[in-house]
Order: C-alpha cells, then structure tokens, then sequence
C-alpha cells in the first residue's frame, strides 16, 4: 500500500524541484553578459510600467484581504501600491543597471616572491531563498538585485501579498526570457503554507544563503532553524541622539521626518534621546511638531516634565519597534547615556546622531556599533537606493559577510585566481 503524501512531504518536493531548476539557471545567469543582465532589468522595469493597472487591480485583492482581517494601519501601508511605487520599482531596476557589473571584478590581486601572481575575483554567491512578508516591492528589488548579481532567487512572499507578489515574480521571470536568460533563475514559491519555509530553511547544498525580510517573528523562526546561511536583521529600534550643539531647526526637520514619513519601515527613528542640556530649549516645539502629525508620544520622567501631554513609558517601549506613529522618548545627561542606552536597546540597525560637532559625531561614530550611523540625517535614509545602490533587499545587522544594505555587491563571494609559470612547491 502506497504511503499517504503529507504536507510536509509536499512542502519538500516543491523546494526540491524549484532548487534544481534554480541551480541549472544560475550556471546560466552566472556567466552571462553584463550587458545581457541589464538588458532583463530594462526589459522589467518597462513591463513593470506597462502592466501598472493590472499591477494596482492585483494589489487591490490584496488589500481587501487585509482590511477585512483587521491588519494594523502601518502592515497596510508596507502592502499598498500605488502609480508612484510602481514607478519607483521600474526606477530601481534602471539604477542597478547603471552600477556596473559586480562580477568578475579583480578585488585584489599580488605577486609572490616564487613568481605566482594571484586575483581575487568577485562571484556570484549561488541560489538565494528570500522569505518575505507584507512589502510587494520586496518581489522587484530582490528579483532584480540577483538578476545583476547573477544569482538565482527562489521568493516566497507571505499570503498577505501573495496575489500582488506573484504577479511582479511572473514579470521579472518573463524578462529574464525575454532576452535569452532562463526563466528559472526567478521563481516564486506557488504555495503559502508554512511548510515551504521549513524547506527553504533545510536545503543545505541547495539553497546557498536565505534573506528574511519581515516582522520579529518571521525573521527569528528564520534564525532558529536555518540550516544554510542567513542575512538577516531582527527588527529596527532607531534612535535620533540630540547633542547639546545641535541646530534646533534641524533637529525640528529631522525627527518629525525620520519618524513619521513612513512609520512603518525598519529605517523609521522609533526612540529619541535629548541631551538634558538642550532638552528645555526643543523637546516641546519637536513634541508640537510629532503630535500635529498624530504621533504619540511616551517618555520618561524626565521627558513628561518638559511636556506634560507625553504618557510615560515603560521599560517594554525602549525594546520596541513599534512600527506606528509612535515614538520613545528619553533625557539623557550626556552622548555616553547615549551610546549606552543604544548599546543596550539597540537593535544594531540605524543611529543617528544631531550635531554641529565633527569630534562629537566622530565619538558617536566610533562607539556606537549599528550597521549605520548617520550625523544631522533622517534615519529614513537607511535604505539601498537612497544610498546609491539602486535597491536593496534588506539592512544586515550581523557581522559576518554582509553588513547594511544588502545591494548587489553584497550578493557576492569571490574566488582566487593563482597564474603560474611552471612553479612547484619545495
């Protein structure tokens, strides 16, 4: 009697064959033309622009869907597209294709004394999973990133974006064919059962690195079961640092934009902390500002005697990533309470500090160990295009491999090349 299939059995097939076919068409992207990489990214971002009402009427499933299941405000924003984002998608696959090719670039290279001469060339990394949530744009910057890259990418988007996101998979895969690269090398995974991730997560030799791109819980299952590599940040707890130096209009313009111009992105401040010797002279004009834009604030004793409207806060609200208008606020007596309240709530993400000190900032730099650190900056910047990268798939909080946006050049390895001349070893 034949054995009954079970879902995780059917789970497992799925990636099996989904990563065989990726590992043929990456041999095949790897060593492709640049120009022919480019050419599938202007090929998509056209199609992309093209297919923009059936992109917006896709989405539209999609936000019925998680309207009806009562999502939060902000999970709504992360899924919604509009004529603008679809455009800046087709603008980001442009950008990557104007970067220049990050393969088969000599990385180093020196002469022994023994006469051999040895390179260090840049490689594509291999077969990527990339498991992600709410954000449909995820879908293009990923597909197109590995395009350039000449990765092949195995996308599972949650089933909240599920319609939209198989849609933008279907014209990255079409691009790709449309001039002469496999198809395959873009592949959505066709099912949303959790099952698929746990197969993701185990295809050791398969599956060469995975990339989370979600909420804490998503990203920390990601971490406890991977058996292959992971890029991955936990979650983005920023904090805005203002110094006593500050410009206090910059500061006004800075907070309110690094909080409230998308509350819902993991570059979004999330903490602010004042000097006590400055606080007196701007906390309630930031306040002002944060509530007119219906932000709620909570705070310290401290904070809550400057402006009594704040609600105080607890010890949770340091640790978290509210990802709403929202935002902590704390006095703190110098830029070493600082760096010490960073250290210890931080989720090693974005900082930034405000000051009109170069040695202030140059402190705050050095002592503080997040991905990025920002002076007199919005923390909204911490993002792949806004840095020149094009896209980016996620901001890397670890230390190993890759380490802030994770753009293009961050999608690879490399190799070494040895030349000799007839050399043997004594």
């Amino acid at each position: 009697m034949a054995q009954q299939m079970t879902k995780s059995d059917d789970a497992n097939q799925i990636i099996t064959a989904l990563v065989a076919n990726a590992r043929a068409a990456q041999s095949v992207l790897g060593t492709s033309r640049y120009q022919q990489r480019c050419a599938a990214l202007t090929a998509g971002a056209a199609a992309i622009r093209d297919a923009t009402d059936d992109i917006l009427a896709t989405n539209e499933k999609d936000l019925a869907a998680a309207q009806q299941a009562g999502l939060t405000a902000a999970f709504i924003d992360r899924l919604t597209l509009t004529p603008d984002r679809i455009d800046a998608m087709a603008e980001g696959l442009q950008a990557m294709a104007k970067l220049g090719d990050p393969l088969g670039q000599e990385l180093a290279r020196w002469q022994r004394p023994n006469g051999l001469d040895i390179a260090r060339i840049s490689t594509p990394l291999g077969v990527i999973g990339i498991i992600y949530e709410s954000r449909p744009n995820v879908t293009v910057d990923a597909a197109g990133l590995c395009i350039i890259s000449g990765n092949a990418a195995i996308l599972r988007g949650g089933s909240d974006s599920q319609h939209t996101a198989s849609i933008l998979g279907k014209i990255m895969a079409d691009s790709l064919a449309s001039v002469g690269l496999p198809q395959a090398a873009i592949q959505m995974v066709p099912t949303t059962d959790r099952m698929a991730v746990g197969a993701m997560l185990a295809a050791v030799g398969g599956i060469d690195v995975i990339i989370p791109r979600g909420g804490r819980s998503l990203v920390e299952r990601v971490q406890r079961e991977a058996r292959v590599p992971v890029f991955a940040h936990l979650e983005g707890i920023c904090h805005i640092y203002i110094a006593p130096d500050a410009d206090l209009e910059k500061a006004r313009q800075i907070v309110l934009n690094a909080k409230m111009r998308r509350t819902g992105i993991c570059g979004a401040a999330e903490t602010l902390l004042v000097d006590k010797m400055i606080a007196e002279a701007c906390l309630a004009d930031i306040a002002a500002d944060l509530n007119a834009a219906g932000c709620l604030l909570r705070g310290d004793d401290a904070a809550k005697a400057l402006v009594p409207s704040i609600e105080p806060a607890n010890e949770s609200d340091w640790h978290t990533e509210y990802l709403d208008a929202i935002l902590s606020v704390r006095i703190v007596d110098d830029i070493d309470m600082a760096i010490a309240h960073i250290g210890t709530y931080g989720s090693s993400h974005t900082e930034c500090i405000i000051t009109e000190s170069d040695e202030v900032a140059a402190k705050f730099f050095l002592e503080v160990d997040s991905a990025i650190v920002m002076q007199n900056a919005s923390t909204q910047f911490a993002d792949g295009g806004e840095f020149g990268m094009g896209a980016e798939i996620g901001i890397a909080t670890g230390r190993l491999h890759a380490r802030g946006p994770v753009g293009a050049a961050q999608l690879t390895s490399f190799k070494y090349v040895v030349r000799g001349n007839g050399q043997t070893r004594p």
